[in-house]
């Protein structure tokens, strides 16, 4: 995947389930996305739309707030399972 396209991609989901007052395509990677309206109930939601747009499962010991707290921290995790994958 080219480079900044995982975050992209990302961003959009975010954009498409996070719920959140502000568009996620525009914040800051490190943005707490709880703080900009984000709920556990949809980080639940984006969980599942990360699993089916990277073809990816989370692994119950990454499944905790803070990997779902920001743009950069759901990359790192993402980047990982997909590296861990292929």
């Amino acid at each position: 995947m080219r480079e900044g396209a995982m975050q992209n991609r990302i961003r959009e989901v975010l954009a498409a389930h996070g719920r959140m007052a502000v568009d996620p395509r525009e914040v800051d990677d490190q943005a707490d996305l709880y703080d900009l309206g984000m709920t556990s109930h949809a980080s639940v939601d984006v969980m599942l739309a990360l699993e089916d747009a990277f073809d990816i499962e989370f692994p119950e010991e990454v499944l905790k707030k803070s990997t779902f707290a920001s743009v950069r921290n759901i990359e790192q995790v993402v980047e990982s399972l997909v590296t861990s994958a292929a």
